[in-house]
């Protein structure tokens, strides 16, 4: 943990900061949005599910407000072309969450914590587990939930903070266990879990995307 710490105190002390808060700013902003804007975020997040974020930035800027009205069998061939490697289920699952798409800020601000707003999340938009809620959550300014992806694990593990599990695909009851590791790194720090996602993933490829 020691070793992770030091790393992160030493990305806060570099011109990586500046990026950092200003991509957390611009999360605040899109949550801020009415409901229509912030189901689009939810849909790059499902286009990122087992596929490239620069991808899905590619797909979302592509298809921007399609995304709340195209049908479904037009929408999977948009993808296809726009290179999704699940066109068909992808669309799929979009049109499916439609159901949300005008009310999606209100139904979130229901619950009483992140942690609430991601259960609801995971159980109720088909397509999104706990790393994609978690993801669709940040980008749209809440900061109290890990994105927990194999960049992550990798990093945690070869620290020595966490054991590398033996499934790439974590469990609900795993994935909380490494996002335990990951508040204490956040508190020890002085960063959100939001702003320590970025930090680590910019450790790990170099990139800081969303």
């Amino acid at each position: 943990m020691n070793t992770l710490i030091a790393l992160v105190e030493d990305l806060k002390k570099s011109d990586i900061k500046k990026i950092v808060d200003s991509r957390m700013q611009e999360f605040e902003e899109i949550g801020k949005k009415n409901s229509n804007e912030i189901f689009k975020e939810l849909c790059f997040c499902l286009m990122t599910a087992n596929f490239s974020a620069s991808g899905g930035i590619k797909i979302q800027n592509a298809i921007g407000d399609g995304f709340l009205h195209i049908p479904e069998e037009e929408l999977a061939k948009q993808l296809a072309i726009l290179g999704h490697r699940f066109p068909n289920m992808r669309a799929k699952f979009i049109v499916e969450a439609r159901v949300f798409k005008d009310n999606i800020k209100e139904v979130l601000n229901g619950f009483e914590n992140d942690l609430k707003k991601r259960e609801w999340i995971a159980d109720n938009i088909k397509g999104l587990g706990m790393k994609e809620s978690s993801h669709f959550l940040r980008n749209i300014g809440y900061k109290n939930v890990a994105i927990i992806d194999f960049h992550i694990v990798d990093l945690l593990a070869r620290h020595g903070a966490i054991e590398k599990p033996k499934n790439k695909s974590l469990t609900r009851k795993k994935y909380l266990e490494i996002e335990n590791v990951l508040n204490e790194l956040s508190k020890k720090t002085s960063t959100n879990l939001g702003e320590l996602d970025l930090y680590l993933w910019y450790k790990e490829t170099g990139k800081i995307l969303k």
